[in-house]
């Protein structure tokens, strides 16, 4: 994984309409929260958004490709996170429809998890 701060600006940018994001550097790329929840990753000039079993349909029939990377074993390991549509990267407006669909699904991922004692 690789992150360009100067990605992250136009990231910032091209989502702008979604409020104040925060990037955070991890693991060579950088994850995208809001509103506390990662909903996205950056990685190598692209932007990998939250799925689940709503919004991943969705963005495979728009062309999206998922997460994937080698594992130790040598076999192709996915995450659930799969590629911002092409047709989004020059439409603001698209991109910030396909991202509100990523937060939904982190905060449906968020509200499955058991919470913590303190």
């Amino acid at each position: 994984m690789a992150y360009d701060p100067d990605f992250g600006t136009w990231v910032e940018e091209h989502f702008a309409a979604l409020g104040p994001l925060t990037i955070k550097r991890m693991f060579g790329g950088a994850a995208v929260y809001a509103d506390g929840l990662v909903f996205a990753l950056l990685d190598d000039g692209v932007v990998w958004l939250k799925v689940d079993d709503l919004n991943e349909p969705e963005l495979r029939a728009a062309g999206a490709l998922p997460f994937t990377y080698p594992g130790k074993d040598g076999r192709m390991m996915t995450m659930a996170y799969w590629s911002l549509p092409d047709t989004a990267l020059d439409d603001p407006d698209e991109a910030v429809r396909w991202a509100r669909g990523a937060m939904e699904a982190a905060v449906r991922k968020a509200s499955r998890k058991p919470l913590r004692p303190r």
